[in-house]
């Protein structure tokens, strides 16, 4: 029998439904795919412990508590996500160190659903939130364990103090080994920097730090009413044990900038915050508080909010630079500006530091705007002052380690500088996009010189500037 024709009409009926079959099928197989997990990690720290899940389209997932039986259980429900293998290599993830986690077990709870059951060592005030893609990672759903009576950064401040002085441990990242005898530790090289990224200016002078302050004494003095004929006496030396507060830029989920060698920026700054550590601990007129002693992110607020807590009497936040050109090169400090940055460049570097907590992965549902008032208004101009006083005296030890991106403090908006009590410094201590320089960071021989040339500062600072005295109940 012959083929019948098909008329026009029935044709067209017949193509626009095998196209929807198409469809259909096309579209229940991106339903059943769902997600695809990109790669799973796991951040022990002492605040808090992170798991991270990045994955590469928005993920649907529930969370409850179990607490009616031990031990204390986290349950995650993931929704539309294959259970694969990457997936079950969390398991392995977990330290018998970890502070909060002892043991995760994964199953497939129901076809569309993948459980993780987290068994708990202590209780703890889960946050579980996602993230949008940014910079070089995709959509993370991130677990932040946080323990529900979270330690005293003061009182640990206080034992610490007390217990014998250790050598600094190593950082925990393996990527940035000790390189043996890359450059002489005595004489960094001279290499001009790139005319794109501004010249150095010619080294600072000795006495560079006493003009700073006989520069802000003048300024000072013409906003302040006349004493009535009558010379100020010279302040006396305050005794007593003052606090430092290190930061240690960056770290976990935010590896900061990456050198050609592979070197991360969270590695060094670990590092050379340790061997500064280790240095002040062991200064008897000091103490010294480590805003992160491990590779785990920490916020930007709450970096400051550590170091208010403990009545820091100084605050350094230790990173290493890098931009577009390879050749740039030298050690710059930072000190805050409510009134713009002192350079376009500053200005650049304060909008890449302050989105660190884009990277590093922060709950924004969590966050409260600051609020400002007219004392701390009145504050700041005084921080302002005292921080460029602290940068000058930084600055002229980094002098003799490395050379000079700028001879001057660099002012500009970093968040990280914004407590209005403290005087706070940034301390780009190198170029870890520059060869030369990355090779240097990655130097332990080199590392304990920044840290002993900003431990030098900070003796300086404090004789010229003794610190107030303070209420025997504070």
């Amino acid at each position: 029998m012959a083929d019948q024709p098909i008329d026009p009409p029935r044709r067209r009926l017949l193509n626009v439904a095998a196209a929807a079959a198409v469809l259909a099928m096309v579209t229940t197989t991106r339903t059943a795919r769902g997600a695809s997990l990109l790669a799973v990690r796991v951040w022990p720290g002492p605040d808090y412990t992170r798991v991270t899940l990045e994955h590469d389209e928005p993920l649907k997932f529930s969370h409850f508590m179990l607490r009616d039986a031990p031990p204390l259980r986290l349950v995650v429900d993931l929704q539309d996500i294959a259970l694969t293998t990457q997936l079950k290599e969390l398991v392995g993830k977990i330290a018998s160190d970890d502070p909060y986690i002892a043991h995760i077990r994964i199953g497939q709870f129901r076809p569309d659903v993948v459980r993780l059951v987290i068994e708990l060592k202590g209780d703890v005030a889960p946050q579980l939130y996602q993230v949008d893609p940014v910079g070089p990672y995709r959509y993370r759903l991130l677990f932040d364990l946080y323990p529900t009576n979270p330690a005293d950064p003061l009182m640990a401040l206080v034992r610490s103090a007390t217990a014998p002085a250790s050598p600094p441990p190593e950082p925990s990242e393996a990527a940035a080994p000790p390189v043996a005898a890359a450059q002489s530790d005595s004489a960094p090289p001279a290499v001009a920097p790139s005319p794109a990224d501004a010249p150095a200016p010619a080294p600072a002078s000795p006495t560079d730090a006493d003009k700073l302050d006989s520069e802000i004494d003048k300024a000072r003095r013409a906003t302040e009413p006349a004493a009535a004929g009558r010379a100020k006496p010279p302040a006396a030396a305050v005794r007593r044990l003052v606090t430092i507060a290190i930061d240690a830029g960056h770290g976990g989920e935010d590896p900061g900038a990456t050198g050609r060698r592979g070197t991360h920026e969270k590695a060094v700054t670990l590092s050379v915050a340790r061997r500064l550590a280790a240095l002040i601990a062991a200064d008897s007129k000091m103490r010294v508080l480590l805003t992160r002693d491990g590779d785990y992110y920490v916020k930007l607020a709450e970096r400051v909010q550590k170091a208010q807590q403990v009545h820091a009497d100084l605050f350094v936040s230790i990173h290493a630079d890098a931009w577009v050109r390879s050749d740039a090169r030298g050690s710059t400090v930072f000190a805050l500006s409510e009134r713009g940055a002192s350079s376009a460049a500053a200005a650049a570097l304060a909008r890449h530091e302050n989105d660190s907590d884009l990277i590093g992965g922060v709950n924004l549902t969590k966050y409260e705007p600051p609020v400002r008032s007219v004392v701390l208004d009145l504050l700041i101009p005084r921080q302002i002052d005292d921080s460029l006083r602290f940068g000058g005296a930084v600055l002229h030890e980094l002098e003799h380690v490395n050379r000079l991106h700028r001879a001057r403090v660099e002012q500009a908006g970093f968040a990280v500088l914004k407590a209005p009590d403290i005087p706070s410094i940034l301390v780009e201590t190198a170029f870890i996009s520059n060869p030369d320089e990355e090779l240097r960071l990655r130097d332990e021989a080199y590392q304990t010189q920044l840290a002993q040339a900003i431990y030098n500062g900070i003796q300086r600072y404090f004789e010229r500037n003794p610190p107030p005295a303070r209420s025997p109940v504070g």
